[in-house]
């Protein structure tokens, strides 16, 4: 039999799905999703069944398929918000992260490249050998989660930035999908953020590796996706894991992150990176929870209705900056 030739539909959507499933999150992919799956039922199995918070936020028993797939979190409205908002964030993201990518990541490289050769001459030409492809990861990864300290933090700490990233906040259960849950205007920042980073780094190794730049640049970028991949998932997720303390000073476990997204006091403006905890330890963000915290998420119940359906979500960020510019009036 002769296959059937395809028709312009047939390849346009061969296309699309080919263009979606490149684009698709390195920690939503099968693989992550089951190492998710399956830490969990570790959890499960070692804590009896305690280790998973409802969408209130408090650890509680429960039986496994509960543990994994709890109701009242998937059919929660903030859950069904973060499928439509992922959505949407999918569909813009390779237009900023692309284009981040190719305005800034070459001139910043560029400038790091001259600038050390204006001051310390041509580079020494060093072989890429695995100890420096290593050190080369844990220089990009350590750039990227300082530029994004400082975004995340200028978010939380500005009022017109706030006003972009509550959206984010503004989720009331977590799943693995609330990591995209964020405002159009808010992706390319973030972009930006990565590019410049990856400039930087980019930039010291091509003047100590020039020619032999490229190995490196791809073995530190499967490595810093393998350890993003893996926080990412989970970070997002309601089952608690933890990290023991010493570690937790170095690394942000993702229960970690359940603290960063609670309304209450004590966790207001906690842990603020995204891979290490060596910035917020540096800067004074750092919170380390005790197990099971308390963490209700969201904005709190002052907050929260004005952020809660897809619709209040988009527009949120520009109700607010209204409200700024007319003044103390505009919310009487």
């Amino acid at each position: 039999m002769t296959d059937t030739p395809a028709g312009p539909v047939s390849q346009l959507a061969d296309a699309l799905l080919q263009v979606l499933s490149e684009n698709l999150p390195k920690d939503l992919r099968w693989q992550w999703m089951l190492l998710m799956i399956a830490l969990a039922l570790g959890i499960w199995v070692m804590r009896n069944g305690h280790g998973a918070k409802g969408a209130d936020g408090r650890e509680r028993k429960t039986e496994l398929t509960a543990f994994l797939l709890p109701q009242d979190i998937y059919t929660h409205r903030s859950a069904r918000v973060d499928v439509l908002l992922y959505v949407f964030e999918r569909c813009l993201h390779p237009l900023w992260a692309s284009g981040a990518f190719l305005a800034i990541a070459p001139s910043v490289e560029g400038s790091v490249i001259g600038a050390l050769q204006s001051v310390a001459g041509t580079g020494p030409a060093l072989a890429p050998t695995l100890p420096w492809m290593l050190l080369f990861s844990l220089v990009a990864l350590l750039a990227y989660d300082f530029v994004f300290y400082c975004i995340h933090l200028a978010e939380h700490r500005i009022p017109a930035l706030w006003a972009i990233h509550k959206v984010h906040h503004s989720a009331e259960v977590l799943t693995p999908l609330t990591r995209y849950r964020e405002h159009v205007l808010e992706g390319p920042l973030y972009a930006a953020g990565a590019a410049l980073s990856a400039g930087v780094a980019g930039g010291i190794f091509g003047w100590l590796f020039p020619g032999g730049i490229t190995q490196a640049t791809l073995f530190g970028a499967g490595f810093f996706g393998l350890l993003l991949g893996f926080i990412g998932a989970f970070r997002h997720y309601h089952v608690g894991f933890h990290y023991p303390a010493w570690l937790s000073r170095w690394l942000h476990s993702p229960v970690m992150h359940h603290v960063h997204h609670s309304y209450l006091p004590q966790h207001i403006d906690k842990n603020m990176a995204a891979v290490t905890s060596l910035w917020d330890r540096a800067f004074g963000t750092l919170y380390i929870p005790v197990k099971d915290e308390f963490t209700p998420w969201g904005l709190g119940p002052e907050a929260q209705e004005e952020c809660r359906g897809f619709r209040q979500n988009l527009l949120a960020p520009f109700r607010d900056w209204s409200r700024m510019l007319r003044g103390p009036s505009a919310s009487l």
